[in-house]
């Protein structure tokens, strides 16, 4: 049975352990058993895993694979993606293939502009607010040079601060609504630290401002915090190529599979059913490479999403055209991402994969994941106008489906080269593992 315990913060790994698999589990051994088998055998490394997080018990392993071929802004790389879902590797690195022969992705960051915001309640005079903001302004960002003076030294710091009325939703409710360049870095911590002394100046200064009537010094701060969406921290990825190489097998001609996929786009702009499922597979290859490279992609999905429904209504996130008999396939996306601070600098393995993509800015990264979600549409896409989805991911997911059932190496070997002319379902898989051992 469930039960509450006082102090299990301050308990070590190992006690935390104990009352985890005494309390929950039936069979303790085994429960315990698999927890540690996931801990690091280095110590050190171990350590530095249980430091990343509060009340850590086992590590949670995800595989890392790659992504080759992939011609960017006529550069190659072979991007990293930490997931666990079949097909998601091999259709990036198919859609890679694709285009590396049809002039690759090109790329272009449009804007890296982030957002904080100091959320406050006033009720007194509007022009008296405005006379105010615009007379502290100077000394918030002034009082924040402490905080601002390594990111200034570097081409960063505070871009603007703003005055937003948002009383129209909520009496009495205004915004110091900042925007920040922060680099390489994501800036989550640095843009926070600036709303907080905002606050604090502001506050202090509306107490000391003669204008104001007793009741108009009284600001209340309701709280202090950057934004994750970021419409105006864009990047821009497409392919294009003359209709005709678009033919690669003898399924579909060029021309036929240019209209088709200009039209399952088409769909997804403007049916959001279509568009949800749409965008989740852009995101299978972006929250892949957002998450082995150390960055943060609930930050990423949730920008993300709020973006592609910015005018009112969920849509797809990607768009295709053909014009003059180019076919153009393109992204147009919100990443706030860093490749300094935070995991970038502690995760071994998140180290070895900006090093594998050649050690990128915040700039290039950007580019990078935004092909990796463009790639991952295409090949989505791609699939889905000609052969049909299942054919590719279930063949994937055959592996996921022999390894449930526990089959040896001799049963998976022989099954794998079965299932090459035969569909994949999983109870076609069940049916043929037994009469492989039926038979044996």
């Amino acid at each position: 049975m469930s039960k509450t315990i006082s102090g299990f913060s301050k308990l070590s790994k190992s006690k935390k352990i104990d009352w985890i698999v005494n309390t929950y589990f039936s069979n303790t051994e085994e429960a315990k058993r698999i927890l540690k088998q996931y801990w690091n055998s280095n110590d050190k490394l171990q350590q530095l895993h249980d430091e990343f997080i509060e009340n850590t018990i086992s590590n949670y392993y995800l595989p890392l694979g790659v992504a080759p071929n992939f011609l960017i802004n006529n550069r190659l790389y072979t991007i990293p993606m930490a997931i666990e879902e079949s097909s998601v590797v091999a259709a990036a690195s198919k859609a890679a293939k694709f285009w590396l022969d049809r002039g690759g992705f090109k790329t272009t960051v449009i804007s890296t502009t982030k957002i904080g915001q100091v959320h406050f309640m006033y009720h007194g005079e509007l022009n008296k607010l405005k006379s105010f903001f615009n007379d502290v302004k100077p000394k918030l960002i002034e009082e924040a040079k402490p905080i601002t003076k390594n990111m200034e030294s570097r081409g960063g710091g505070i871009i603007d601060i703003e005055l937003r009325d948002k009383t129209s939703g909520i009496n009495g409710y205004y915004q110091l609504h900042a925007s920040f360049e922060t680099l390489d870095a994501m800036g989550a911590n640095f843009i926070n630290s600036c709303l907080e002394q905002f606050a604090k100046t502001f506050k202090n200064e509306a107490l000391l401002f003669k204008s104001f009537s007793e009741e108009e010094r009284q600001i209340q701060v309701v709280m202090s915090i950057l934004s994750n969406y970021v419409p105006d921290c864009l990047v821009r990825a497409e392919v294009s190529c003359p209709i005709e190489v678009l033919n690669d097998n003898d399924l579909i001609v060029g021309k036929d599979f240019a209209t088709k996929f200009v039209q399952a786009v088409n769909i997804a702009e403007i049916e959001p059913y279509r568009a949800v499922t749409h965008n989740k597979g852009i995101m299978n290859g972006i929250d892949a490479v957002v998450l082995a490279t150390g960055n943060d992609f609930r930050a990423v999905e949730a920008g993300v999403h709020a973006y592609a429904s910015r005018h009112g209504k969920y849509s797809s996130l990607t768009h295709a055209k053909i014009e003059d008999g180019i076919f153009t396939f393109w992204i147009e996306i919100p990443l706030a991402l860093g490749t300094v601070g935070g995991l970038t600098n502690l995760h071994p393995l998140v180290k070895l994969a900006l090093e594998l993509l050649h050690k990128p800015s915040a700039k290039e990264l950007m580019q990078i994941v935004a092909v990796a979600g463009l790639a991952q549409n295409f090949a989505a896409l791609r699939s889905l106008i000609t052969t049909g989805i299942q054919e590719g991911h279930m063949k994937m997911h055959l592996m996921n489906i022999l390894n449930q059932f526990e089959a040896n190496g001799k049963e998976k070997r022989l099954l794998t080269e079965h299932f090459k002319t035969n569909s994949v379902t999983h109870n076609a898989v069940v049916d043929a593992l037994n009469k492989l051992r039926v038979n044996n």
